[in-house]
């Protein structure tokens, strides 16, 4: 008996064995039929699964007889879905097509260089934070973009204020003035309305976000030194959408919004609404807010209009208002205090939108744009109050024809802007009219199969600052699907202006306004080299490599300086220099993905044959993110960030340190989530290792803000989608 069940198990076994299957199959381009490096493989029912290799193959063993549904998947093309059944025989892979994905292509197709490529057609360098990325960094901090934006390599948002909370991005270590802030290639906040402009902008509402480093002047004008971040809407689709966010925080936090599209016939609609509050938080225990009270109310409804087959409307109006307090807590919780100190600023916004397309022919396109913001701010301290308002525009027409191997762009331009002041220094005040005239032309040229040029040059004009010329070129070369080579640089400038991050320290207290008459504006020029490269080890395992050599040299940039009881910009003969390399790499395995992003900047600046550092920056910092993801289901990921010491203002050199954070999704089928983020759970705060201010509580003197203030914050919340 025993030798008949002894056989039966080997015939069992045999069987089994027998039964496992592979399966072999090559992922192309439909168009161009190269292979896709990287494209998934999954049969479903029984979660077994590959990856592409650098030819495209991806192969499946041990699959067990039956039949079950193999999802095939690559980001920027459509899904597919194939029943297969099994034992299945194949002597060559099953070749399998991919075409472009309507709805992922407006997620990869690039905005801010003026065209209508895809990112990987572009000679110049773009990030794009978009999709589940998107998401996932807006999860973290859904009040504002600030979250989104530093944990990006490269860059790094700034705190200006210790009490209100206030930011500002820094583009390879350069100030936030060089960067250049645009919503749907229209400009955004700048002058006096960049105050608190990072944290004033809700990003549930938001498709994705570009960012081009290095000097963009070229394209959008000047203040773009640095580079530009150009925030792309949502538009609605055939099918309406309602998508509702509500957060909180352990600091007493609430954010709540809502997003909803939707689309009949010619007609199209986008609202987008949010209400943000802060409470006075003080996790040091040293009676000044880290996180101040605020309550801040935003509408954003738009308007689409298919007017015809050939030409369409796009109008947008953007309503937002906050009043924010920090300073001494028990003096915002309403107690008795002698001689509080506090920071107020009360903020209005005013914009519109207006972007109009016609398409003259099969290849020549007609485009309008205009933008008109009205901005109106007032920051009290005590014994001081500083209020103003800035109105300013943007029109623009350019033309776009498209040939058989290369896209011109050309189009002229206008940009008015004014600051009235009303409160501070009646006697000296900082009034100013600045309206600058441009016209550009660009041209992308498909050289070869292997190199494509983008070239382009604007020619600006103010009355106070005279004329510039800003020419601009970008290479790129692709020898191989696997690795692609860009090098670019231009030439920038910057209009003086006396709103500065130095001077938003000092609530433009004191500070002397600018004469025309005595300043230039500050010129730059710049230099890139991207390299990019992709493989895959095996079916699992792949890594998507990235490094970039930097460059970016401004001459004769204004200094605030003391001027006895005063502030004055002054402009002596010198430079600005940074320079360095970002390294990032993006490893995927099954289930997991991790990216390492590495920054080197050294940032120098020169006056009178002295060479110093540059303030304020990290020279080195890493970016780690772990993620584990089920599609569709859950994500986990621990974060951890690095910052080498900073050389401070005041002499001083600022500590190392290290954030780290733990987030996290689970979703319950399409349309409704829960998450919970662990931010900054070491603790890492600098009023645990350094001061952030001298003298009297009264009476503080601020130290500069290199690490961040409100240590260690959980934050949780739910999204669903309604429509």
């Amino acid at each position: 008996m025993l030798k008949y069940f002894l056989v039966g198990i080997l015939l069992f076994a045999s069987h089994s064995a027998i039964s496992q299957s592979s399966y072999q199959a090559k992922i192309i381009d439909e168009d161009s039929g190269s292979p896709l490096i990287g494209a998934t493989l999954l049969f479903k029912e029984i979660s077994i699964g590959a990856v592409s290799d650098e030819n495209g193959i991806a192969t499946v063993n041990e699959i067990p007889d039956g039949t079950f549904t193999l999802e095939i998947r690559f980001l920027g093309y459509e899904s597919q879905k194939i029943q297969k059944t099994f034992p299945f025989t194949q002597k060559e892979p099953e070749v399998i097509s991919l075409e472009h994905s309507h709805e992922e292509m407006e997620v990869l197709v690039v905005q801010s260089n003026r065209s209508s490529r895809v990112i990987e057609d572009v000679p110049t360098r773009v990030e794009i934070i978009a999709g589940e990325e998107l998401s996932e960094k807006g999860n973290m901090k859904p009040g504002d973009i600030r979250m989104l934006l530093n944990e990006s390599t490269g860059i790094q948002t700034q705190q200006t204020s210790a009490t209100s909370y206030n930011s500002s991005i820094r583009i390879q270590g350069l100030d936030g003035k060089y960067t250049q802030l645009l919503r749907d290639g229209l400009p955004l906040y700048a002058g006096y309305s960049s105050g608190l402009s990072l944290m004033q902008i809700a990003p549930l509402d938001l498709a994705q976000v570009e960012v081009i480093k290095g000097a963009s002047s070229t394209l959008y004008g000047g203040g773009a030194i640095a580079g530009l971040v150009n925030l792309i809407s949502k538009t609605p689709e055939e099918e309406p959408e309602l998508s509702v966010m509500l957060n909180g925080t352990s600091a007493l936090g609430l954010d709540a919004s809502a997003y909803y599209a939707a689309k009949k016939g010619k007609i199209g609609t986008t609202i987008f609404t949010s209400y943000n509050k802060g409470t006075a938080y003080d996790p040091a225990d040293i009676d000044l807010t880290a996180i101040p009270k605020f309550d801040r109310f935003t509408i954003k409804p738009k308007l689409f209009w298919d007017i015809d087959s050939q030409s369409s409307l796009v109008l947008g109006l953007n309503l937002m208002q906050e009043d924010r307090l920090g300073g001494n807590i028990d003096f915002i919780k309403g107690e008795s205090v002698d001689e509080p100190y506090f920071e107020k600023n009360a903020t209005n916004r005013i914009s519109t939108s207006l972007h109009y397309q016609n398409q003259l022919s099969e290849v020549t396109r007609l485009t309008v744009k205009n933008s008109l913001s009205f901005y109106d701010r007032s920051i009290e301290v005590p014994d001081f109050l500083f209020s103003g308002k800035q109105f300013s525009s943007f029109s623009e027409v350019n033309m776009n024809t498209q040939g058989k191997n290369s896209e011109w762009i050309g189009g002229l331009n206008l940009w008015t802007d004014q600051f009235s002041q009303k409160e501070g220094n009646d006697a000296l005040p900082l009034d100013y009219t600045l309206n600058t005239y441009g016209a550009f032309v660009q041209n992308l040229w498909n050289v070869s199969e292997q190199w494509t040029l983008e070239s382009g040059f604007r020619l600006d004009y103010q009355k106070e600052y005279g004329v510039f010329p800003l020419p601009r070129v970008s290479a790129m070369y692709r020898p191989s699907e696997a690795i692609t080579f860009r090098l670019g640089g231009g030439l920038g400038y910057k209009s003086p202006t006396v709103f500065t991050e130095d001077a938003e320290r000092n609530h433009f207290q004191n500070i002397l306004p600018i004469d025309p008459n005595l300043f230039e504006a500050e010129k730059s020029a710049g230099t890139n080299l991207d390299i990019n490269y992709r493989v895959a080890f095996g079916n699992e395992l792949s890594l998507v490599a990235n490094t970039l050599f930097f460059y970016t040299s401004i001459q004769n940039p204004l200094l605030l300086t003391p001027a006895g009881n005063n502030y004055e910009f002054q402009q002596p003969q010198g430079s600005l220099e940074t320079q360095g390399v970002e390294v990032n790499m993006k490893w995927n395995y099954k289930d997991f993905k991790l990216f390492v992003g590495y920054t080197f900047a050294d940032v120098t600046q020169q006056y009178n044959d002295i060479k110093s550092t540059y303030p304020l920056v990290a020279k080195h910092r890493i970016n780690n993110v772990l993620m584990y993801e089920k599609h569709e289901n859950f994500w986990i990921g621990l974060e951890a960030y690095y910052f080498s010491p900073q050389q401070l203002n005041d002499g001083k050199t600022g500590k190392s340190y290290w954030i780290v954070g733990l987030m996290s999704e689970k979703k319950f089928g399409e349309n409704f989530s829960v998450f919970l983020n662990f931010e900054n759970f070491l603790d890492t705060r600098q009023t645990r290792f350094d001061s952030i201010y001298t003298g009297s509580l009264s009476n503080p003197e601020f130290r500069d803000i290199y690490a961040p203030v409100d240590g260690f914050v959980i934050n949780g919340g739910i999204k669903f989608r309604l429509l």
